[in-house]
């Protein structure tokens, strides 16, 4: 703490996180024009998908503000952009063989793929509020209007976030997610104390230790880790010997940390809210297969068996695209290491990926299991806030970790 305090440069990365937040949740105060205060809170009372995408979007979308969208435009186009990689091999070495001139060019394109994508989001969205008589007597040039702001909002969300992860400490865009959550805590308490029921203590008191054992384990396994040793050839070099000495190579358990979350929430509400503004227009075939596919999705079980793949498969699919053996193993070869009782090479490669393989499946079924559990809890429960909760419990202890993780990376860069 005393190290945070008195250096300027870590100082500097939190008061400009602090700066960025502050700013954040004061655009998520500003609210679009033409909303109907009453229909709003009847809107989202009890409706899990808006609760969720409320999480998503930083909590910017309960008052309907300029930055409804949140960063979800982004992450959106992130997702496409990773996607790209695996059918294009151009897009591929350009994010992982060209340094990080190649990845300024990757995020540029994932920069202006975000634009249409808000736009699309903000007048899909914008329509639905508008048939469900949430915005009211808007005329086609203020409801275009709307359209262009809450777009913006989100583009300029998109660059104070990556703001946040240049000039600050952390994940840019896990930490709006973060900020939203924290600041829909105190009206989440207040709500459970208005409806506390002494009925119910019991449950309520099983909810708070599954919490903190969420909590624990999450810790846990975000820093857990594989020490993989290595040891540096020597080389004689006159009379003075070099090398020789042995270091190891971590690999984490978790990988992708909360991005998975992230993505797999980006792919379960995309869906659903384009199918929502479908259900809303009077084109009686596109109506009722909406409504089917809104039905289909209702059920908590199908629902949690979705939501348990794609976290899963996106903990993989995230951590083969960060992590590639074959260039730590040349990295390795070129800087004369090697892993004891494995040749260098492509053995140490196959070695290496077959190790993050398993450690990540590890990794991915633990995320998968903490993301159902509250919905689980919620089926056999009945009470509904427990799936925004759960979701966003995962998602700040996991930012609150990595943002610990990385403070502790100054503060030893600071003391070496």
């Amino acid at each position: 703490m005393r190290i945070i305090l008195t250096d300027k440069a870590i100082r500097d990365r939190i008061l400009f996180v602090l700066g960025a937040l502050v700013v954040f949740r004061a655009l998520a105060a500003v609210p679009i024009p033409g909303i109907d205060r009453v229909v709003l809170e009847q809107f989202f009372q009890n409706n899990e998908f808006l609760g969720l995408l409320n999480v998503f979007s930083g909590g910017g979308l309960a008052n309907l503000s300029i930055v409804l969208l949140g960063v979800g435009p982004f992450i959106t186009a992130s997702i496409i952009m990773q996607l790209m990689t695996i059918m294009s091999p151009k897009l591929k070495a350009l994010h992982t063989e060209e340094g990080e001139t190649g990845r300024q060019k990757f995020t540029q394109i994932s920069r202006m793929l975000t634009l249409p994508l808000a736009i699309l989001q903000g007048f899909g969205f914008l329509t639905l509020l508008q048939n469900q008589g949430v915005l009211s007597g808007l005329s086609l040039f203020e409801f275009m209007t709307n359209v262009v702001v809450v777009a913006a909002g989100a583009i300029l969300l998109m660059w104070v976030g990556e703001l946040v992860t240049e000039y600050g400490i952390g994940n840019g865009v896990s930490i709006i997610i973060f900020a939203g959550i924290v600041a829909s805590l105190p009206s989440a308490i207040s709500q459970l104390l208005f409806t506390f029921d002494v009925s119910q203590l019991p449950i309520y008191l099983g909810f708070i230790v599954a919490a903190l054992l969420v909590i624990y384990a999450v810790v846990v396994m975000t820093q857990a880790e594989r020490q993989v040793p290595i040891t540096y050839a020597k080389t004689v070099r006159g009379n003075k010997t070099y090398g020789g000495t042995t270091s190891y190579l971590p690999l984490r358990l978790n990988q992708a940390g909360v991005i998975p979350i992230i993505f797999a929430l980006s792919m379960l509400l995309f869906p659903q809210m384009l199918l929502n503004i479908l259900a809303t227009f009077n084109i009686p075939g596109v109506q009722s297969a909406s409504e089917a596919m809104l039905n289909f999705l209702a059920n908590q079980w199908f629902y949690a068996a979705i939501y348990f793949t794609l976290v899963f498969v996106f903990t993989f699919f995230y951590t083969a695209v960060t992590f590639d053996p074959e260039a730590i193993s040349k990295n390795l070869q070129r800087g004369g290491a090697f892993i004891p009782g494995i040749r260098p090479g492509e053995h140490t490669s196959l070695y290496l990926g077959n190790l993050i393989t398993r450690l990540t499946f590890i990794g991915a079924l633990f995320l998968a299991l903490v993301a159902v559990l509250p919905l689980g809890m919620q089926v056999l429960t009945g009470i509904s806030t427990l799936a925004i909760g759960g979701t966003a419990l995962l998602i700040a202890v996991s930012v609150v970790v990595d943002i610990v993780r990385r403070t502790d990376s100054q503060i030893s860069m600071r003391e070496y």
